[in-house]
């Protein structure tokens, strides 16, 4: 699957759009959609100079893209597209967590993950979203929002 129109407008709006560096709510070094790397790899430091809306748009989409192809890769099971377009939205702000250990550092070793394997359609899953509202082990309200939001377009039919 890949993202549609919908599920990248999604992930822009939770993101924002900061064109000079800033500190994300977990303290990273971060620019234009919530990119914390170019796409040369160089970090982003708040020493860099200021993005153009284009330079932006262009890193975003290269990333989103990259998480849609990772969170692709994870799933196993059959899910419509707002469940993809969340499960991206999710992983572009926790990670993918694509490793070796069983650590759920991302959506790749979380039980969120875990479930929508066993049956995407699984109510609970709504539940697993909001685990994933800290940043520094602390609850962070943007981030609750954020989950609540991806919660419900997750569970939410296509007709």
């Amino acid at each position: 699957m890949k993202l549609n129109q919908a599920g990248y407008q999604l992930i822009q709006e939770f993101e924002g759009l900061k064109l000079k560096p800033y500190l994300c709510s977990a303290g990273v070094p971060t620019i234009g959609y919530g990119n914390t790397v170019y796409p040369n790899g160089r970090k982003v430091t708040m020493k860099d100079a200021p993005i153009n809306k284009a330079f932006a748009d262009q890193m975003f989409r290269s990333t989103a893209d990259l998480f849609a192809k990772d969170v692709a890769s994870l799933i196993k099971s059959k899910v419509n597209q707002n469940q993809f377009n969340t499960l991206v939205s999710l992983a572009y702000n926790v990670g993918t967590d694509i490793d070796a250990d069983d650590i759920p550092e991302g959506l790749g070793d979380s039980t969120l993950l875990k479930k929508v394997n066993v049956n995407p359609n699984d109510k609970t899953i709504e539940n697993e979203f909001l685990k994933w509202n800290k940043a520094n082990g602390k609850i962070n309200t943007g981030l609750t929002n954020r989950r609540k939001k991806e919660s419900i377009i997750y569970s939410t039919p296509i007709k």
